[in-house]
This record gives structure tokens, C-alpha cells and sequence, in this order.
């Protein structure tokens, strides 16, 4: 055992010495600050990070360009794709790839050039006559004006949309009803850098716009659509009104073999289970039972203590997780910082997956085992002492005393503080033996 270990400790050494060693493959450049601005005649060749309050590009981005802030504009050029969230998104350059934004003001001016798809979510789009989107479009927000061009199908969900612009495929617009929409984010939203437009509510389509595909929306009313507008066909869907489901009540009869039917799932779980942990550790099962038999108000007040130190555990575990992430962050050794956190999320999993089967059904066995074995010992003492009736009268007795109302969840409560107990009082026995081999 101790040559394991041995190796064990070794592994980890060199694990750790590797992930620190070893310098991800990442090519990108980072930037921050109150106002960061790449000018016109800077290029950057790799993929650039940037968290500013206001942040412009006037220049050129080779690789993908990723944007945090309150105000974010885009003039210059980035040949990869463009991820954006601030308060305010302007694009009026070139974006090579897709680009995926968010925001409360989002805006395309006129000369704002995609070359892919653009997703965008926010309080209110606008795209101006002269900017063009190469792929697709899909947007969910309050309202949406769209005077620019997509070469291929339109996905929105809005309450307010108006187009204008030229549209290569299919476009579907989801509003829904008209009566329900809300104020638009103009007179609410008033601390963007660009003015947001008012669009009212419902689906208008301009006179000079132009869907080459099928034109399918979903309104409580039919939209004026201009003729020769729309290439294909024009479909109106009604929007569905969920009222909610509301299940049935149940008669006496149906409650009554659904508690039945629970107390069986019950029963036959813990018996299962119970002769499982009997026949795969029959001395921890008997020394457990013994325990909780010898020392019950003990097993108690232990059990207490214990649920108690399972919560200070975690916190624990989490405060050592993040502590050691920052510390070894900070000095450069990312390959330790990162081992430590995936550790630190591994120990968590386990500690609550472990406690969890421990409360739902190590307790229950034990008090279960050692309850039929009291009352069975009563009657037949020889009998007390056998692999099966013992813990089939418990679990029985058990679970109905859990499934009474009212006190059935503090009696099993009860249950596991005593489960709990009798385990903290086998692990403290353990441990001190250990001591005093050592």
C-alpha cells in the first residue's frame, strides 16, 4: 500500500511539473483599459481580447476579435469573426467572418460590411440603407429597424420590427400579439452612445424592401404587406396562447395508490441496497449497527456535528480552490492554477455526490438494520441476528414511519442525524487507531 502511494505521489509531481512546464498553443493579443484604441495603421496578427470601457478599432485584426465594454466601435477591419457585448455596438467597418453581438443599442452604419452571419440580441438593432450581411440573420430583441441587405434567410423575434432593405431568402418574423407589446426602448433606454430609433409595435415591410424568398410571420393581425414586395409566399400564423397546464386534481382513491406505490419504491429500494452493502461488507454494516446500538443519543449529537461539517467542508474546499487558483495565477504558473481548480471541482462532485448517497441510504440501512434487529431480538433472539428479516422488517417499519404526515420528515431527520452519527463515531474509532499504530 504504501509503495502505491509512493508512486501515486510521484505521478502527481510529474503531472504537475508538466502542466506548468507546458505553454498552451494560444496565439492572441490582450488590451485593456478605460479607452483602448487600435489606430489606423496597426495591425494585429492574432486574435485580439479587449476589455475597455470604450474601445474603437480603426485599424486591422487578422485573427477573431473578442470585445467586452460600454461602448464598442468597429471602423476598421477584422478578417476573423467578431464576438461583442456592451451597452452600445456600432459596426461600421469590415467583419470578414460571422459576427455575434449584444447589447442595448446595436447598430450597422452604411458602410458596415459581414461577410458571414450575424446573431445579435439587444434592445434595438438598427442596420442602415448600404450595409450588407453576406450570411444570415438572426436577432431576438425588443425591436429591430433594417434597412440594409442579407443575402440569405432572416430569423427575428421581436415585438417591432421594420424593414426596409433587401433580403435574398426566406425571412420569419415572430411578434406575436400586438396589444401585449411594451413601450420601445427609446423611452426607457437613454444613456447609449448612438440614439435609438422608435419602431412601433407589429411587422411593417417598406414599399421599396425586397424578400426574394417567402415571407412568414407570426401576428394576432394581418401586417400591410406591399404588393410585389415579397418573391414567394406570404404566410400569417396565429400566435398561441399558453395558458398554463393545469393537471387534474387527483381523487382519494389515485392519492392513495400513488403514497402506496411510493412506500413500495421505498421499501424495496432499501432492502436492495441493504443487502447489497450486507454481502459486499458485512463487518462495516455489523460494526455500524453495533455502534448506533451502543451509543444512540451519542450517534445523535455526533450526527449533528457531522451534516454540520459536510457544509464547512465545502466552504472549505471552495475558499482553498479559489485562494490557490489567484495565488498561482498571479505568479505565472497557470498550469497549477488551472490543476488546482479542476481538483477543486472534482473534490466538490465527489464530496456532495458522496454525502448524498450517504443520507438517502447508508443512514436508513443502518437504523433500518438495527431497528428490525431490536424488535425481531424481542421475540426470537436467534432470529435477531440473521442476513435478511432483520433489515426487511426495519425498512418496512422505516418507511412507513417516513411516508406520515406531518412528522414523517422529522423522523427522517432523526434518521440520518443517526445514520450520520454512528458512521462519525466508526470513522473518529478508526482514525485513533491509526494513531496509535502509527
Amino acid at each position: 500500500m504504501r509503495t502505491i502511494r509512493k508512486y501515486l505521489a510521484v505521478f502527481s509531481i510529474f503531472a504537475l511539473l508538466a502542466l506548468t512546464i507546458a505553454t498552451p498553443a494560444l496565439a492572441f493579443e490582450g488590451r485593456e483599459g478605460d479607452v483602448v484604441v487600435i489606430e489606423a495603421d496597426e495591425v494585429i496578427d492574432d486574435d485580439l481580447y479587449v476589455s475597455a470601457n470604450e474601445f474603437t478599432l480603426e485599424g486591422t485584426v487578422k485573427g477573431d476579435l473578442f470585445v467586452a465594454g460600454n461602448v464598442i466601435t468597429i471602423n476598421g477591419t477584422v478578417e476573423g469573426d467578431l464576438f461583442a457585448g456592451g451597452n452600445s455596438v456600432i459596426i461600421n467597418g469590415t467583419v470578414m467572418d460571422d459576427v455575434r453581438i449584444g447589447g442595448a443599442a446595436l447598430k450597422l452604419g452604411d458602410e458596415a460590411s459581414i461577410g458571414g452571419d450575424l446573431l445579435a440580441g439587444g434592445a434595438s438593432l438598427e442596420a442602415e440603407s448600404g450595409s450588407v450581411v453576406e450570411g444570415e440573420l438572426l436577432y431576438g430583441g425588443a425591436q429591430i429597424l433594417f434597412a440594409g441587405n442579407v443575402a440569405e434567410d432572416v430569423m427575428i423575434g421581436t415585438s417591432a420590427a421594420d424593414l426596409r432593405g433587401e433580403f435574398g431568402g426566406d425571412v420569419l418574423v415572430e411578434i406575436g400579439d400586438v396589444d401585449e407589446a411594451g413601450p420601445p426602448p427609446s423611452t426607457y433606454i437613454n444613456n447609449t452612445e448612438i440614439s435609438i430609433p422608435s419602431v412601433n409595435p407589429g411587422l411593417k415591410i417598406d414599399e421599396d424592401a425586397k424578400i426574394e424568398g417567402n415571407l412568414i410571420y407570426t401576428l394576432s393581425k394581418e401586417a400591410n404587406i406591399p404588393s410585389g414586395a415579397v418573391g414567394g409566399e406570404v404566410t400569417r400564423k396565429e400566435p398561441t396562447i399558453d395558458a398554463g397546464y393545469v393537471p387534474p386534481e387527483r381523487t382519494a382513491a389515485q392519492k392513495a395508490v400513488s403514497w402506496t406505490l411510493e412506500l413500495l419504491r421505498s421499501i424495496v429500494t432499501l432492502i436492495l441496497f441493504g443487502l447489497l452493502l450486507g454481502w459486499l461488507a458485512p463487518l462495516f454494516i455489523k460494526t455500524l449497527t453495533n455502534k448506533l446500538q451502543a451509543q444512540p443519543v451519542a450517534s445523535l449529537g455526533w450526527g449533528v456535528v457531522a451534516y454540520a461539517a459536510f457544509f464547512f467542508t465545502l466552504l472549505v474546499i471552495l475558499v482553498v480552490m479559489i485562494l490557490g487558483a489567484v495565488i498561482f495565477g498571479w505568479i505565472t504558473l497557470g498550469g497549477i492554477s488551472g490543476t488546482i481548480v479542476w481538483v477543486g471541482i472534482f473534490l466538490l462532485f465527489a464530496a456532495i455526490l458522496g454525502f448524498v448517497l450517504v443520507t438517502l441510504f447508508l443512514t436508513k440501512i443502518i437504523v433500518a438494520w438495527q431497528g428490525g434487529k431490536w424488535l425481531i431480538g424481542r421475540f426470537n433472539p436467534s432470529l435477531a441476528e440473521h442476513k435478511v428479516w432483520p433489515l426487511v422488517l426495519g425498512a418496512v417499519i422505516l418507511a412507513l414511519l417516513v411516508e406520515l404526515p406531518w412528522v414523517g420528515w422529522l423522523i427522517g431527520l432523526v434518521v440520518m442525524f443517526l445514520g450520520l452519527g454512528a458512521l462519525w463515531l466508526w470513522g473518529r474509532e478508526r482514525w485513533q487507531m491509526r494513531r496509535t499504530a502509527a
